[in-house]
């Protein structure tokens, strides 16, 4: 099984202070337009969402893994509900490469990957140098094609 770069836990934790931020930013709206509020515990409150979106990130690191398995993609993720997926190559439609500009700052890429089937049935692996996401889809291709070819009537 195969983890994801350790980078990745900084962006996930940035995602949780970030988010952070706009509620001490709707906090402060509130504290002028509408009932006082002591800034202190906006302000407490901030430092606790973020100090547990480190610590998630850091447990979701840990648990976060993938790998090519003879027949189908295997993914393990999840901190307070663990997910196991697999996703049998024939059922892949497409395989993209993405980075948006936080990805492309702290040097990662995510792998997305579509499926037939259900609405919403896409699976991304986030967290990969961008060299390894593009080996990753290409390989994801490969076998998506393989497995089609011997899965034809």
């Amino acid at each position: 099984m195969e983890s994801l770069h350790q980078r990745v836990r900084l962006l996930w934790a940035g995602r949780s202070a970030l988010g952070g931020l706009v509620l001490l930013g709707l906090a402060v709206v509130v504290d002028r337009f509408f009932v006082p509020l002591p800034l202190q515990v906006a302000v407490a409150g901030w430092v606790v969402l973020a100090a547990l979106g480190a610590v998630h990130a850091l447990f979701a690191h840990r648990i976060w893994r993938f790998s090519l398995e003879d027949d189908s993609l295997f993914l393990v993720r999840g901190v307070v509900t663990r997910t196991d997926t697999s996703v049998p190559y024939v059922r892949v439609q497409h395989v993209d490469t993405t980075r948006g500009p936080v990805e492309r700052t702290a040097g990662l890429a995510s792998v997305v990957v579509y499926t037939a089937g259900s609405r919403g049935a896409d699976i991304t692996i986030p967290g990969l140098r961008p060299d390894r996401a593009t080996e990753l889809r290409e390989r994801l291709r490969d076998l998506a094609g393989e497995s089609e070819a011997t899965d034809a009537v």
